[in-house]
């Protein structure tokens, strides 16, 4: 597998980004990760780095976004908090990986089970824990369908919430970033949301949230 170069980034579109990874998440659940010499790309990149995806996640350590989707050094921006939420030094970077840095697509990705979440379902507060919980709370709010038993011990809850959770940050992005909307508007990056399976490994992305902006038409 190539260590990325910047022509090689410049010719990817938005919608190769997304099938790269998907190709990727496809090796990692079949256990057939591409034979890479890591050493040789620390080398490669050295002088410079060329990552064609900024891939958003939890901290949780399930959800590597280089093992999962088996990309290699200089292939991916990862931005791993707690509950993959934003705030202004996240847009930051994610303006940074694509603005800057040339990266064609930015990635949400939730997980099953995750922690963050529960705890916002089950309106935890400790320390700093509370304001990063306190982002996750309107997805809880905005789960409607679950009248009972509405707390981190109703697994089909939880999984909802998640969900919800992805969806407004990738709404959110777009309407706190006018540098990234602009970019997805017109083509040059896209940004999908989706979720990974802990127990498979598989991620699924939500087609509602693809935007590609002009350059699928």
């Amino acid at each position: 597998m190539k260590t990325l170069t910047k022509e090689m980034q410049a010719a990817i579109t938005p919608s190769m980004a997304l099938d790269l990874l998907k190709e990727g998440n496809k090796r990692f659940v079949n256990n057939l990760k591409v034979n890479r010499n890591l050493l040789q790309q620390a080398n490669e990149t050295s002088d410079g780095q060329h990552p064609f995806a900024v891939i958003l996640s939890c901290i949780d350590s399930r959800t590597s976004a280089e093992l999962i989707f088996d990309q290699g050094l200089g292939d991916i921006f990862s931005i791993r908090i707690a509950g993959n939420i934003i705030n202004e030094d996240i847009l930051g970077s994610l303006e940074f990986g694509c603005k800057v840095a040339g990266s064609k697509i930015i990635v949400v990705l939730g997980h099953t089970k995750c922690g963050a979440v529960k705890g916002a379902c089950d309106h935890v507060e400790m320390g700093n824990l509370t304001a990063l919980l306190s982002k996750i709370r309107p997805a809880v709010d905005d789960e409607t369908t679950t009248k009972e038993n509405r707390n981190s011990n109703n697994a089909e809850f939880v999984e909802n919430v998640a969900t919800i959770n992805v969806l407004r940050t990738v709404k959110s992005i777009q309407e706190r970033s006018p540098i990234l909307k602009e970019m997805i508007q017109s083509g040059q990056i896209g940004i999908v949301g989706g979720t990974h399976n802990i127990s498979s490994g598989e991620v699924t992305f939500y087609p509602e949230t693809i935007h590609f902006g002009y350059s699928i038409h």
